[in-house]
């Protein structure tokens, strides 16, 4: 839904949300990042991992998992990012605006990777994920099914995971292959 703009956008903030709904864009670092739409591997991986991972936590009732487009504040000024998939454990989902979006910093981030931009999910959103302290954050390529995990320990990412179509999620405790 629009709405009207009552002043011209004072902060970088501002002006990300007051962009058009469904808009594929995000805020790093105060920089405004826009996407084309994804195309049908992304997709279609997504799918496939969306639905592993929310036939887990949501029928097991250990959480919520949510997927793109949907926007995670990291913080109120200058970060906000909309991951292919966010998942929030039970114990904080008070993060969660049922009524707006996320904000805060969810406990596991997935991104599937586009042509032409992997470096945007492999470097800058790596770094800003670890810097806020998102527990694990997995990166899936649909081109050859490698899938990457990271998790934090230390306040650092350390990869804990890197095979061809198997995802394992120590915080989650999970396991599947795809």
């Amino acid at each position: 839904m629009q709405k009207a703009i009552d002043h011209p956008p004072r902060t970088i903030m501002e002006v990300f949300q007051g962009l058009p709904e469904g808009t594929l864009a995000e805020l790093i670092d105060n920089q405004i990042y826009m996407s084309p739409s994804p195309i049908f591997k992304h997709q279609k991986i997504l799918q496939i991992l969306f639905r592993k991972l929310s036939n887990v936590i949501i029928d097991q009732n250990n959480g919520e998992v949510l997927m793109a487009p949907f926007d995670v504040y990291l913080d109120e000024t200058s970060n906000a990012v909309q991951p292919d998939i966010v998942v929030v454990l039970e114990k904080n989902l008070s993060i969660i605006n049922e009524n707006g979006h996320i904000h805060g910093v969810p406990d596991l981030l997935v991104e599937v990777l586009s042509p032409g931009n992997k470096d945007h999910d492999l470097i800058r959103k790596k770094d800003l994920y670890e810097r806020f302290g998102v527990k694990e954050y997995w990166i899936a390529d649909p081109d050859t099914n490698l899938v990457l995990g990271y998790q934090l320990v230390n306040k650092s990412y350390e990869k804990i995971h890197e095979e061809i179509g198997t995802f394992q999620s120590p915080l989650l405790d999970l396991s599947f292959s795809f």
